[in-house]
């Protein structure tokens, strides 16, 4: 089951997201920018988004816990999250990635298109990714 996070997940993603406070995570839920996946009743993961440029819905985070990848479910959760930005009117989407991430090659096994790059001081190269919806 894909859905729009609720206040009732926030404990269990708060575990794992070390990224966002409790507060932001309260006010992307609101704002329905969290969307969790679940196999059954089990919880299996997670994607949350924001827009960039406050136009373009840009993917911050896609996370499934460790013994429920390679399964596929990315796959899922991205697709249900392109097409609800395409339902809104969006034309395109976004997102990014470290160079040293495997994750790079599982947006471009998607359709994402490298369109940039930005390099911050002692961080790895973060590779932005393209894909008109």
């Amino acid at each position: 089951m894909i859905r729009y996070a609720n206040k009732d997940d926030i404990e269990i993603i708060s575990k794992y997201d070390e990224h966002i406070s409790i507060e932001e995570l309260e006010n992307v839920i609101k704002m329905k920018r969290l969307i969790v996946m679940f196999n059954e009743d089990k919880f299996i993961g997670w994607l949350r988004f924001n827009l960039f440029w406050d136009n373009t819905p840009f993917m911050n985070m896609l996370y499934f816990l460790d013994n429920e990848r390679g399964k596929g479910y990315g796959r899922q959760l991205v697709s249900f999250w392109e097409k609800e930005m395409k339902n809104k009117g969006y034309e395109c989407v976004l997102t990014s990635t470290q160079s040293n991430e495997e994750a790079q090659f599982f947006y471009r096994k998607l359709g994402y298109i490298d369109s940039g790059s930005l390099l911050l001081p002692n961080e790895p190269l973060e590779i932005i990714f393209y894909k008109k919806i």
